[in-house]
């Protein structure tokens, strides 16, 4: 996406239909731009390969949709993470193509889409109620270019759900575990793997989980290896992670 911008600013430069000056001045805000509430990092995408997003909580409606149009303007991919519908209508003023998924409680307008991996993302959930970070996840992955399979609902209350999936696990470049509770299951998927798995707390529980701390803190202590933990509800984090380690893997896979 970046270098497809410098080219076409360039392009234009040559053709003339853009001033040195007209084009230095698009330049100028290629780091990041100021506006009133925020510092917008537009480089962020070619430094890490993941585009800035915008956290809806905590600011106001008219500040994220400010944000969201800098981001476009600039010909950014736009990924809005604990969004609701009154967000979503207000930012579909600004472009009708955004896509909201309420249960992820996101928004996206993806202006440069990212090639697609062959690399597979699989995320699974322990429980039904787990299913809104999973979601999460899922959205930030196809947002990033990387192939996503699911499976929900099998906890190790029934292990035997789990286990009759082989096939799609054994197809898994990196698996995702979205679990509440006791958070048991990033351990039993880590043991029966070859494949990375990140391990993500959720809040979902009876009141002895505190919040997500019991998973929180069962995932930490996996005696399974290579299972990594990212926050509790942190279902962006562990898409983006799992589409960092998808994406690696497939350099290895091309490279000659």
């Amino acid at each position: 996406m970046v270098k497809k911008r410098l080219k076409d600013i360039l392009e234009r430069v040559n053709s003339g239909h853009l001033s040195v000056a007209q084009a230095m001045e698009e330049l100028r805000f290629f780091p990041y731009e100021r506006i009133p509430h925020a510092r917008v990092d537009h480089h962020r995408f070619m430094r890490t390969g993941i585009p800035e997003a915008i956290l809806c909580i905590g600011k106001s409606i008219d500040q994220v949709k400010s944000i969201a149009q800098n981001i476009l303007k600039r010909g950014g991919n736009l990924l809005v993470t604990r969004a609701d519908e009154a967000t979503y209508q207000a930012l579909k003023d600004l472009d009708e193509r955004m896509c909201h998924y309420p249960v992820a409680r996101m928004i996206t307008l993806i202006q440069e889409p990212c090639a697609e991996t062959e690399g597979l993302v699989v995320i699974i959930t322990a429980g039904t109620g787990d299913i809104p970070v999973a979601e999460e996840a899922k959205v930030t992955c196809n947002a990033l270019g990387s192939r996503v399979d699911t499976l929900y609902d099998v906890g190790v209350a029934g292990i035997h759900r789990l286990l009759d999936e082989e096939q799609m696990l054994s197809r898994a470049r990196v698996i995702c575990v979205v679990a509440g509770m006791e958070g048991a299951l990033a351990s039993i998927v880590g043991g029966i793997t070859e494949c990375p798995v990140i391990a993500v707390p959720t809040s979902i529980g009876y009141g002895a989980q505190f919040q997500g701390l019991a998973a929180l803190l069962t995932m930490i202590n996996s005696c399974a290896p290579g299972v990594a933990v990212v926050n509790i509800d942190n279902g962006f984090g562990a898409g983006c992670l799992a589409h960092k380690i998808n994406r690696i893997g497939e350099a290895r896979r091309t490279a000659p």
